[in-house]
């Protein structure tokens, strides 16, 4: 199927986004290689501790086929010399004992990291917007250990710099048929997200890190970093912020789409509490199980929960461990996805959560207050009340838990002809062609009404073999105005999905899922006008994940 096909443009527009990605890419790729197979002093041209003998005598080339070789045969846990599979991405999954080349993993007197990556997309529990302090946060694939085993792989190593990413091709098999329509942001398997058209196969995601990760286990010294990710794929449609080459989406309505996903510098303070991380860019919204970024979630698709919440924000977070039980994360931005300084957009947004985590590292509580303003109705300023809760069982099992309110003033009436208006006017054609925010489903009578949500998500998660990994989702999602969803209704969302890992490399991930909508046949209705749809929808997906 061709995006002419869905009704959307070919993407010439973007054309020169993706060939600016590939050219940075292949020149800091190739300085790399270049500085990797030229090392002229003993001293520089020894390659990283654990790297087969020799191994800085082969070509670049002939190390990054043997580190694939190695990484696809591995049938244990990695061990030092041998890469990671690196399902790294959005701090909110920050695994903190991902194998690394370094034979540390925590700093002494915190509780042991209580999941391990793989076959878990995370191995301390999720906190948004910071590395895990006081564990391991570096992250590679066998790129990197191709590099490091090179000339200059020792001297490369110890600067922390790395460059990995993935590719990540979805398809899906769903009950509904209509294609998504981007007019009134239904149809399709909509409000089911990412794989939001039906009975396709796509590009989800090709992500490329370029980053410098602090050591935060040490409290002895200083330490900075920075993280800049590119996503290219159709999942751009729920990660760009408006200001942010937003125009891709909503004046183009383009299929495939590029976003700087995150870009920021991270600053480590040792001597603040046990450890302070200041965070200045945009990175992704602090709270959540669930994370954008494929490797970092446990299934293939998402919850109705995490789909509606905010993605990301501009701004400055702290984050200070205060001991092995307690810590605090306080922020201030320009709200939710929204670019810095956004003319009626940017206002003010401080958001604040607590993390407290038992003696063993089995249980782990976090609320956060992720967004607090005025709460008056623009782009996703939706203010959002969240507390999530993750408990292991034992070895093989472990549980999160995750509910939250959110809610706008102010919020302009659909079924008020000026409150449609209101609307109209404040994201206009050709600047909003696609994409602007809904408004509520209230009294006629009132132009502007108070607009709210709530949600639950559960997972109960078993680990088969230390390369496979069952997960079951509960999901209850109410739409109580409308705002949200364009669908003023409730919903229940299930679904199980398995993961298989070949080797530490290759994430096979397929699923079945079911909707269901209470009120109103919010599935396969791409006019969004009620008797057009179906009230359930029944969808068997899988994607494919190969790291580098």
């Amino acid at each position: 199927m061709t995006t002419a096909e869905l009704g959307l443009s070919d993407g010439k527009d973007w054309g020169w986004v993706a060939r600016g990605m590939a050219l940075a890419a292949l020149l800091i790729f190739s300085s790399l290689v270049y500085a990797d197979d030229t090392g002229t002093q003993a001293s520089a041209s020894t390659a990283a501790e654990g790297c087969t003998l020799g191994s800085e005598n082969e070509s670049f080339w002939q190390r990054v086929a043997d580190s694939y070789k190695a990484h696809l045969h591995s049938n244990e846990s990695p061990t030092a010399g041998t890469a990671a599979p690196a399902p790294p991405g959005t701090d909110a999954n920050t695994g903190a004992a991902a194998p690394s080349i370094d034979a540390g993993g925590y700093r002494r007197g915190l509780s042991p990291p209580p999941e391990s990556v793989p076959p878990w997309p995370y191995s301390t529990w999720p906190m948004g917007g910071t590395p895990a302090i006081g564990y391991e946060n570096i992250y590679y694939g066998p790129l990197m250990d191709a590099i490091w085993c090179g000339k200059n792989g020792k001297q490369l190593k110890d600067s922390r710099f790395t460059i990995y990413g993935w590719i990540e091709p979805g398809a899906n098999l769903s009950t509904s048929s209509s294609h998504y329509n981007l007019s009134t942001g239904t149809g399709g398997n909509y409000p089911a997200a990412y794989a939001f058209e039906p009975n396709k196969i796509q590009l989800d995601q090709l992500a490329l890190y370029l980053e410098r990760t602090p050591d935060e286990i040490q409290t002895d010294h200083f330490d900075w970093g920075f993280r800049f990710t590119g996503l290219y794929g159709t999942d751009y449609k729920y990660t760009f912020s408006d200001g942010i080459l937003s125009s891709q989406y909503t004046q183009s309505g383009q299929l495939y789409g590029f976003d700087p996903v995150m870009y920021y510098l991270d600053f480590y303070f040792p001597k603040i509490g046990a450890g302070t991380n200041l965070r200045i860019g945009r990175y992704v919204s602090i709270p959540d199980i669930e994370a954008q970024l494929a490797p970092n979630n446990l299934t293939y698709s998402h919850s109705l929960l995490y789909i509606f919440d905010p993605y990301t924000q501009n701004g400055i977070l702290s984050t200070t461990r205060f001991n092995k039980n307690w810590t605090l994360q306080l922020a201030i931005s320009g709200g939710n996805d929204i670019r810095p300084f956004l003319a009626h957009e940017n206002h003010l947004t401080p958001a604040m959560c607590v993390m407290w985590q038992s003696d063993s590292g089995s249980d782990a509580l976090y609320p956060c207050m992720n967004a607090i303003n005025d709460s008056n109705w623009r782009w996703d300023n939706i203010q959002h009340a969240v507390t999530t809760w993750y408990h292991k069982f034992n070895d093989k099992w472990h549980t999160a838990t995750e509910v939250y309110y959110t809610w706008q003033a102010h919020t302009p009436n659909v079924n008020n002809p000026q409150g449609l208006a209101v609307i109209a006017a404040r994201y206009p054609p050709p600047t909003f062609n696609f994409g602007a925010p809904f408004g509520a489903q209230c009294d006629p009578r009132v132009v502007y009404c108070f607009s709210y949500a709530w949600a639950a998500v559960n997972y109960v998660n078993y680990q088969y073999t230390p390369h496979d990994i069952f997960v079951w989702r509960s999901d209850f999602f109410d739409d109580a105005n409308g705002q949200r969803t364009g669908f003023k209704t409730r919903y229940a969302e299930f679904a199980l999905g398995y993961t298989h890992w070949i080797g530490d490399a290759i994430e096979l991930r397929p699923e079945v899922r079911f909707d269901h909508a209470f009120n109103t046949d919010a599935y396969d209705n791409p006019g969004g006008i009620p008797g057009d749809g179906k009230r359930s929808q029944l969808m068997l997906a899988a994607d494919l994940i190969l790291h580098f």
